[in-house]
């Protein structure tokens, strides 16, 4: 039946490969050809309550049987079974008398008390789609293992549950098979996972972008891919707001691993369909996965995907591992997703609250009531001395409607705001609480106004520490100064407050505002028509050809990005790169 792997005949090609092996998804149960020995009453009740779906729990019988200790966790990530089937069949074996248990660093362990009775209970398994490809790709498989132990821990408030490395091997070799990569681009929609390292790593012909709102994430990628030579390229975005406008119609493939909410799979997968070439030459690949005992979690984020015009073309299940994520067995189904149809139909969701847990979920409070806001919009008033009303300030993002204080103020979504240059009154009020802080930087640069300040929690990186204020410093210096504002409006929010300053004296503080001051336009356009106003500042005028050649000789990072999702290790570049391409002006 399409959409799912069935099991080789004993005289199909792959049939060699269909018992497990070290590297497959499923538990490392060995497979006999033998009639299986009878098992105890207590495990055939056991399995008996199961119904069709007993060989799954018949894993965690057959991993017990090996008369180790166990925990719970390690069961569910051996065998891909979800942590509450699990809990109840080791709950049964306990209650019947077969468990021996333990206690020791708060962790509690069981054990079978007759393994050997347990013999039984290993049974064949479905073939493993790329198992047997893994032994030729060892070395990729070191350089994964090695970048995802160096990589950033996990942010729970972006749904991150690290995948292996075994896994970003196995997916890109299914990519690699499946589909023709050389002189493909890969789009990966989110990558804590190193996906398009390892597509890269197997197919070195293949070209792969990565767009992610973590910063830590980008950077590893970005030092890894150096390190070994690969072509993969990284942009910041918070895809609540938008794809990155270099991303936009350039893909051939996607692969995305969303938060696991069906608003978070349909953004993901929205965003990915919007960076594809031609959405019905390609294919979305994506990661996800549901709890057995909740189905109708898995039911309705497939109705998502059917609603986008997407066929499910198949479903390789628990192909992906997790260190983590044990309530959904450690493990998710791979699927490939065909687009009908050029362009998705409406987004069904919310778009603001993807994910399962923390700041962003969509159960937490967050943004500003009536009464916090109208506090802000006198504290930015008294800020500027008195000298205007609410009627010169255009408020940025999601603000109540109910205000007292903001009558005749302009108002601007922050996706309008960010994605596009937009028309604004002369000082802009942006509120990032309730998720957004990580846009603190850019939302400045994306201004057309003198003076913008930006609302964030207090605990926000970019404002708590010395490094998040030099970090927020590089991204908006010399266009504007910046202050620190705390208490702003309430006790727990700060106001960055970021102000126009005069022209720059220097050539390269001069070039960089040029850019800044662009930041919706693409990085190496800016570059050039910046380095040609600088020359002739300097008295040594230069044409748009040698500008051009300039940039050309500067480090490759510099394309395909706009300044608005350039990450900020390459931020912190960028004053260097300026002050090269000057100093080949000067020296003629």
């Amino acid at each position: 039946m399409a959409g799912h792997p069935t099991s080789p005949g004993p005289d199909h090609p792959g049939a060699a490969h269909a018992h497990p092996t070290a590297h497959s998804p499923r538990s490392p149960v060995s497979v006999t050809s033998q009639t299986p020995q009878p098992l105890p009453q207590a495990a055939l009740r056991l399995l008996l309550d199961q119904g069709v779906d007993a060989p799954r729990v018949r894993r965690v019988l057959a991993l017990l049987s090996d008369g180790r200790w166990w925990t719970a966790n390690d069961l569910v990530r051996a065998s891909g079974v979800a942590h509450a089937v699990v809990a109840a069949a080791l709950r049964e074996l306990d209650e019947a008398g077969e468990l021996d248990t333990e206690t020791g660093d708060g962790r509690r362990r069981v054990r079978l008390v007759a393994p050997s009775e347990y013999r039984g209970a290993a049974a064949d398994e479905l073939a493993d789609p790329v198992a047997h490809l893994l032994p030729r790709h060892a070395r990729a498989g070191a350089i994964l293992a090695r970048a995802v132990r160096e990589g950033p821990s996990s942010d729970p408030n972006l749904d991150h549950v690290a995948a292996t490395a075994e896994t970003a091997l196995r997916r890109a070799l299914f990519l690699s098979t499946r589909f023709d990569l050389d002189d493909r681009m890969l789009l990966c929609v989110g990558d804590h996972d190193l996906t398009a390292l390892a597509v890269t790593l197997v197919c070195p012909r293949a070209r792969a972008e990565v767009v992610d709102v973590d910063e830590r994430v980008l950077a590893h990628i970005d030092a890894v891919a150096e390190r070994e030579g690969l072509a993969v390229r990284t942009h910041f975005a918070d895809l609540r707001l938008g794809l990155p406008s270099p991303l936009r119609g350039g893909a051939d493939l996607v692969f995305t691993d969303p938060p696991y909410t069906p608003d978070g799979v349909e953004l993901f997968v929205r965003r990915g369909l919007e960076g594809m070439a031609d959405p019905r030459r390609g294919r979305v690949l994506v990661a996800y996965g549901a709890s057995e005992t909740t189905p109708r979690l898995a039911a309705a984020t497939q109705a998502r995907m059917v609603r986008m015009d997407l066929l499910i073309e198949a479903v390789w299940p628990d192909f992906n591992r997790y260190h983590g994520a044990e309530s959904i067995g450690a493990a998710s189904d791979l699927y490939v997703l065909r687009p009908l149809s050029r362009t998705a139909p409406a987004p069904s969701g919310d778009a603001s609250r993807v994910y399962s847990q923390g700041v962003n979920a969509k159960e937490a409070r967050g943004g500003l009531d009536a009464e916090r806001a109208d506090a802000v919009v006198g504290a930015v008033l008294d800020d500027l001395d008195g000298g205007v009303d609410a009627r010169a300030l255009t408020l940025v993002g999601e603000w109540p409607t109910d205000m007292g204080g903001a009558a005749g103020a302009g108002r601007i979504r922050l996706s309008t705001w960010v994605t596009a240059p937009t028309s604004a009154t002369e000082h802009a009020v942006v509120n990032l609480t309730g998720g957004w802080e990580r846009l603190v930087g850019r939302a400045a640069l994306a201004a057309a106004s003198d003076t913008v300040y930006a609302l964030v929690p207090s605990a926000s990186a970019a404002v708590r520490d010395q490094a998040g204020q030099r970090a927020l410093r590089a991204m908006v210096e010399p266009r504007f100064e910046v202050r620190f504002l705390r208490g702003f409006g309430a006790r727990n929010l700060t106001a960055v407050r970021f102000t126009r300053r005069a022209e720059a004296a220097t050539a390269a503080d001069r070039l960089l505002a040029h850019v800044q001051e662009r930041a919706h336009g693409m990085l190496r356009a800016t570059l050039r028509g910046g380095l040609t106003e600088v020359a002739a500042w300097m008295g040594t005028p230069i044409n748009k050809r040698t500008s051009r050649h300039a940039v050309a000789a500067a480090p490759a990072w510099l394309a395909g990005h706009t300044a608005l999702d350039l990450p900020d290790h390459r931020w912190a570049e960028l004053p260097g790169v300026v002050r090269d391409l000057v100093g080949r002006v000067e020296s003629g």
